[in-house]
């Protein structure tokens, strides 16, 4: 039999881009296995829509999952834990069957229900969450609409894949846009308002620490690994990505640098934003985690890459290099890099715009640091509010692939005007699920332990701090003036 504490643990990120696994094994605090699988989007949609069938994740994690267990003893698996993109709708009906693709945080189709919304709420819903696709299947597809049972989340649903279980936990239950952080409860009244049926498609809420269940014989077929294998609660990648970064605590701070950016921290009270650009999201460790989210991050950077590089494999080393070679602020070249629209600012059909274009400087090099400067710009942006909350930004905690390329670290550093450190694993969303699915197994078994005391020794640093070069910050400071300046008069 297993020591709880001992054996090993599995994480699955379920993310836009693909899903990514790894397995931990407590005792030694290594990483022993890990696996990943790549999608895309659904292609062909109408302008703004962003959609993937369910059935890619399932795919994936069956894929990922047949890798990892083929790297270690599947018998010392004691339980797994999934991060999910968070805001995602997943429709199902009387069966448990989906009724159409879900559409994704970066959907942007519903920015005329996500106002009506803010209208109807008294407070800004962003288009990304899940209320303002809900009241779009019902304005848009009302045949679907009469199908509708049960509304899931992307990470709920894999859970309910995995367990016959249909659950919701508060971290990612506050990215719905209907749910009171402060009481971890959703708000039916404004569920109400969506339709009254909603009410009764809300899955049933599992507290911070209590498990979504155990694999049924579907999900141990799935997984490969033993029925009755604990499930814990998961959450949104936000929220796992802070326990595998060590946010389990006040005063650290994380960057994240994927598909969107995002920027939170470890809160033990609820942090609202009048403005509604910091997210008062919950935690999925029972505390709270107010959230800056971006929506173009490494998306723009790959736009890039594919237009100089597409097949190369070292594109991005040689694109860094290339633009290493360019001078800070671009030669004048500066990029509004919205091309999902953004959220923070709250901009849904903004586009991105080149701005300074002189001979020579669309090169893959200028681009490549337009992209770079464009996107921390933006991003420091928010961090501007996020301070103007009382949320202290002295250093931060970079993590994501991106976070490995050290002339954007750099530029982070000085937009940011604060040290930057890496994280020795990159895949904190992951990360995070085996360390919940760990910390749920030993409450389980009726200890008293808190995350931050389990999860701090397992949540490594790799490297120095890099520190913001002064002439650096001087820079950036004048070309934020002057971006914000360009946002607000062309949008």
């Amino acid at each position: 039999m297993t020591v709880v504490g001992e054996g090993l643990w599995v994480g699955l990120d379920v993310g836009t881009q693909g899903t990514k696994g790894i397995v931990l094994d407590a005792a030694s605090a290594t990483i022993v296995a890990r696996a990943s699988q790549s999608y895309g989007l659904i292609e062909g949609l109408p302008a703004g829509a962003a959609e993937q069938h369910p059935e890619t994740w399932i795919d994936a994690v069956r894929h990922v999952c047949s890798e990892l267990v083929m790297q270690v003893d599947a018998s010392r698996v004691a339980g797994l834990g999934i991060s999910g993109q968070q805001h995602g709708f997943v429709p199902l009906d009387d069966d448990g069957a989906v009724i159409r693709p879900a559409k994704l945080w970066c959907d942007t189709a519903t920015s005329v229900e996500a106002e009506e919304l803010s209208r109807m709420y008294g407070r800004s819903v962003p288009t990304g969450f899940t209320a303002s696709k809900i009241l779009w299947l019902k304005r848009h597809e009302p045949e679907n609409w009469s199908r509708l049972r049960t509304i899931l989340l992307p990470h709920d649903y894999v859970n309910f894949r995995l367990t016959d279980t249909f659950t919701m936990e508060a971290g990612d239950a506050s990215g719905t846009g209907f749910f009171d952080s402060a009481s971890r409860m959703f708000d039916l009244h404004e569920v109400s308002a969506i339709d009254p049926r909603v009410c009764d498609m809300l899955p049933e809420l599992v507290g911070a620490g209590e498990p979504a269940g155990r694999l049924s014989s579907e999900g141990a077929a799935l997984v490969g690994l033993p029925e009755g294998t604990l499930v814990s609660a998961g959450g949104g990648d936000n929220m796992m990505s802070a326990i595998g970064s060590g946010a389990t605590r006040p005063g650290v701070v994380v960057v994240s640098l994927g598909t969107s950016g995002t920027v939170f921290c470890h809160a033990s009270k609820p942090v609202v934003d009048p403005e509604g650009l910091i997210a008062p999201f919950c935690d999925s460790t029972g505390g709270w985690l107010p959230l800056l989210c971006v929506m173009n991050l490494t998306g723009v950077t790959e736009e890039v890459r594919n237009a100089f590089l597409p097949h190369v494999d070292d594109a991005y080393e040689q694109l860094t290099g290339a633009a290493e070679a360019v001078p800070p602020g671009c030669d004048g070249l500066l990029w509004l890099p919205y091309l999902q629209g953004e959220r923070v600012p709250d901009l849904p059909s903004a586009t991105g715009t080149l701005l300074g274009m002189r001979p020579g400087l669309l090169t893959g090099g200028h681009l490549f640091r337009a992209a770079l400067e464009g996107t921390s710009l933006n991003l420091a942006w928010g961090v501007e509010r996020m301070r103007d909350l009382g949320i202290s930004v002295d250093g931060v905690r970079l993590v994501g692939g991106a976070a490995r390329n050290p002339l954007w670290r750099s530029v982070l550093s000085a937009c940011l005007d604060a040290p930057v450190t890496v994280l020795e694993e990159p895949e904190s969303g992951a990360l995070g699920g085996a360390l919940q699915a760990l910390w749920t197994a030993r409450r389980d078994a009726g200890e008293d332990v808190g995350i931050d005391d389990l999860a701090a020794p397992l949540v490594a640093t790799e490297g120095d701090p890099v520190s913001p070069d002064r002439e650096l910050v001087g820079v950036y400071r004048d070309l934020l003036v002057r971006f914000r300046e360009d946002v607000e008069r062309l949008f």
